[in-house]
């Protein structure tokens, strides 16, 4: 697994031993485990994911690639932790397994390199404008699915993988730090995110745009970082503690009713990872994360809560749009509002797809140590998109939009991948 680099710590496994003690092996989770669909092993299962870490907390079995690959192979989806009958926090115990294990044997080099780079935005700016610039050199566009593929292999990066292109100007570098809305009004913080800020800003601006029009203040706090997320994938929390740390501080600076994010994966976090995993490992944060959370809410959830109306103009495409749940946004029970807001737009049809609440395969790193794997997820949810007959797919996540695209490229089909703010961007605005 590479070059690891070291660190001895408490063991985080003894944070969630006494949840480990709830798993009975029924193997419930079985039926319910993207990750069991593709890999048909049972360490890939929660079940057997949990026993892996009960043997890590007694320390009785050997630190080896296997051991180390067998906890990589989840997708923290939260899927199983739904449906389990004795509310068993998998999700929770992989995480603490992962830290535990990066203790033990160290970052592996990927890790190491992704927390270096997920540790200052700047980096990340400066590395976002040289693959802008590079892009070409690397990728080539292909002109039937407007994808690009790699010209030769690289390391990480799928031969088979469709690249979004990277934006010539980062989100955050096209608005001033707040834009003033009309009196009274609510007073929104935007948590904007890296597949925001540097792949996708067009959904950023649609955010922007939409809570405008309903006449809100938008805060975009310029020293904002990365919610952190690839590092927990990694085991690296003492990169994800820093970066919350850094968050709450540009959140905070502001007085606002709302934490807003476009991005499931950055709300998830913000809402939920952060008071579970980095709140229990450093007390001293722990109510100003639960304070955060309180005030974070997704864009679509806040649009409907405010009484977005998307009938207002009548300005939009007409067609028929399918929807696919993010994990995040599912797992915070977050599924009927981008569903209203769709089906209250004149000339959309809202047709729903079999497993519309399936994973996609993504699952952050995941889909970079096992894209393979990741893909045979997602061939079930991009054959159930192009079953509908719907002439697009929208979502919440920006990182599911990528997961989706390359899927839907690799079928062969056409239908095109949004996010919700847009659609109803362009229906309201006519954008």
């Amino acid at each position: 697994m590479g070059l690891y680099m070291a660190e001895q710590t408490t063991d985080p496994l003894q944070r969630v031993e006494e949840q480990l003690k709830k798993c009975v092996k029924c193997g419930a989770c079985r039926a319910n485990c993207p990750a069991f669909t593709a890999f048909q092993r049972e360490p890939a299962v929660a079940r057997g994911k949990i026993a892996l870490a009960q043997h890590l907390l007694k320390d009785d079995i050997d630190l080896d690639d296997q051991t180390y690959l067998a906890m990589s192979k989840c997708l923290l989806c939260g899927s199983c932790v739904e449906k389990c009958p004795n509310e068993v926090p998998t999700d929770e115990i992989v995480i603490a397994a992962r830290e535990a294990l990066a203790q033990r044997r160290g970052l592996t080099t990927f890790h190491k390199a992704v927390g270096q780079v997920i540790q200052s935005r700047t980096r990340m700016k400066l590395g976002a404008k040289a693959a802008a610039l590079l892009g070409p050199l690397f990728f080539k566009k292909v002109p039937e699915t407007s994808g690009l593929r790699l010209r030769f292999p690289l390391p990480f990066v799928g031969s088979k993988r469709y690249i979004p292109a990277i934006a010539k100007t980062p989100l955050l570098d096209r608005y001033p730090e707040v834009i003033e809305g009309q009196s009274g009004k609510p007073r929104i913080v935007f948590f904007v995110g890296c597949m925001t800020n540097f792949v996708y800003p067009r959904v950023g601006v649609a955010a922007i745009k939409l809570f405008q029009h309903l006449g809100c203040t938008v805060i975009i706090p310029k020293d904002q970082q990365c919610c952190g997320l690839p590092g927990m994938s990694g085991g690296d929390l003492d990169t994800v503690r820093q970066l919350a740390e850094q968050n709450l501080a540009a959140l905070e600076r502001y007085e606002a009713d709302y934490v807003m994010s476009a991005c499931a994966t950055c709300g998830g976090a913000l809402h939920r990872l952060y008071p579970l995993v980095i709140g229990k490992r450093n007390p001293g944060l722990k109510e100003r994360l639960e304070r955060l959370a309180r005030k974070t809410v997704d864009a679509a959830q806040l649009l409907h809560q405010l009484g977005l109306q998307p009938a207002e103009t009548g300005a939009g495409a007409s067609g028929s749009v399918t929807y696919h749940d993010p994990c995040h946004l599912r797992t915070r029970k977050l599924t009927s509002q981008p569903r209203e807001l769709i089906r209250a737009t004149p000339g959309l049809e809202l047709v729903e797809m079999e497993g519309a609440d399936r994973c996609c395969g993504l699952g952050g790193t995941f889909n970079v140590y096992h894209y393979g794997s990741s893909m045979t997820i997602n061939d079930v949810k991009s054959e159930a998109i192009i079953a509908t007959g719907a002439d697009a797919v929208a979502t919440g996540c920006p990182g599911c939009m990528m997961q989706l695209d390359d899927g839907l490229k690799q079928h062969g089909s056409t239908v095109e991948v949004v996010h919700t703010v847009e659609l109803l961007a362009r229906q309201l605005l006519g954008e």
